[in-house]
């Protein structure tokens, strides 16, 4: 048995101990607004259901273990005492982790994640439109658990409103759990999905992708192309090159393909080599067809 005291070992590596062995854990997908209204969206796996009347749920921003610095979302509830938590389904787990990716204070996490505020109906933070189930909540209570890199803060919150997408409920008004198809956060870059088990999402750490917003049009308002797809697509942090698409397409002798095929199939195609996690590939294809 390899057993550990917690004060022996560097914060890092116990964190990757516990969420790796704790797990799967439900995502809260947290919306919020800073004190000049501008919007932020986050996700945090410490999350879950605490109570039923009233109905409380609690989550947790972590002190990043790099630097002691706090998240904004913590900040925002701090300011403003609201916050929405969306729950996150399969369709939207590629644009969900690439929310999470540590863009400066006031940029527009929705915009970047490709995801459509609605306008809550009791609070002012939006919801996600895509998410299944969504919570408007008044924060309760904040309590802060340390001071050091790796603390977290639980953020309690009452639920005054909940929204439910009418396609994930039965003829009875409950919950499809099917339907549902809700993910959960695992270690490192694993999930796991309610209909399928567990599948992999690379973390957006190492570089600051460039966003959905930043995709060009044609491309972003694809008919074939999913919520999903685009995610993968907007994790990269520069698109590439001229030179290195003309490349591409000439050395795989795809000067006519490219030609004669519609937007669709090249979208098509671009799309299996993002489900094989090829997407370079799939950009300097999606690129090639003007």
């Amino acid at each position: 048995m390899y057993s550990i005291d917690p004060k022996e070992i560097p914060t890092q590596k116990l964190y990757g101990l516990m969420v790796s062995s704790i797990g799967p854990r439900p995502i809260a997908f947290a919306s919020t607004i800073n004190k000049k209204g501008e919007p932020n969206l986050s996700p945090f796996s410490f999350f879950n259901m605490f109570s039923a009347k009233p109905p409380i749920l609690v989550f947790s921003p972590v002190r990043r273990i790099r630097d002691n610095s706090e998240k904004h979302t913590l900040q925002n509830v701090q300011a403003t005492k609201e916050v929405v938590i969306n729950i996150v389904n399969y369709d939207i787990v590629q644009q969900m982790s690439l929310s999470s990716t540590e863009y400066g204070d006031g940029v527009n996490e929705f915009d970047k994640a490709g995801l459509t505020m609605e306008k809550s109906e009791l609070i002012e933070p939006f919801r996600v439109k895509e998410s299944p189930v969504q919570f408007e909540c008044k924060v309760n209570q904040i309590v802060g658990l340390g001071e050091e890199g790796g603390a977290g803060s639980l953020v309690v919150c009452e639920v005054i409103k909940m929204h439910i997408n009418e396609a994930v409920l039965d003829e009875n008004q409950k919950i499809d759990q099917e339907k549902l198809d809700q993910v959960a956060r695992m270690g490192g870059g694993w999930y796991s999905r309610a209909n399928m088990g567990m599948f992999e999402v690379p973390k957006p750490i190492s570089t600051m992708g460039m966003g959905i917003d930043n995709i060009p049009l044609n491309i972003k308002e694809s008919t074939v192309l999913t919520g999903n797809d685009l995610g993968k697509l907007g994790n990269v942090e520069e698109l590439p090159l001229t030179e290195e698409v003309k490349t591409y397409i000439t050395n795989n002798k795809l000067q006519d393909f490219i030609k004669e095929s519609s937007a669709d199939k090249i979208h098509a195609i671009a799309q299996e080599y993002l489900k094989k996690d090829d997407v370079d590939s799939a950009w300097k294809l999606l690129l090639a067809k003007k």
